[in-house]
């Protein structure tokens, strides 16, 4: 069941910032995993040669850091004051 919101949806609250920040978070890392474990089964399959999955995991890896550090520290969720 996916998550639902009680209330009817608005950008300009905080929450619901959050929530939506959250929830493209999950996607990106369910993303990631899919993506990663599926680029690493076909290159040991074919046995590919080249260290072109170790640089594409490697920088969606940093990407996804980014992503996290900016979710959970640098976000600010406090209560807009434009009106």
């Amino acid at each position: 069941m996916p998550p639902t919101w009680p209330r009817k949806p608005d950008r300009s609250d905080p929450e619901f910032r959050r929530f939506g920040d959250r929830l493209n978070y999950a996607f990106h890392v369910a993303v990631y995993c899919a993506g990663n474990s599926g680029m690493w089964f076909f290159y040991n399959l074919y046995r590919s040669t080249g260290s072109w999955a170790t640089w594409t995991t490697g920088v969606w890896t940093v990407v996804l850091l980014l992503h996290t550090l900016y979710v959970f520290a640098i976000a600010d969720y406090s209560e807009s004051t434009e009106s």
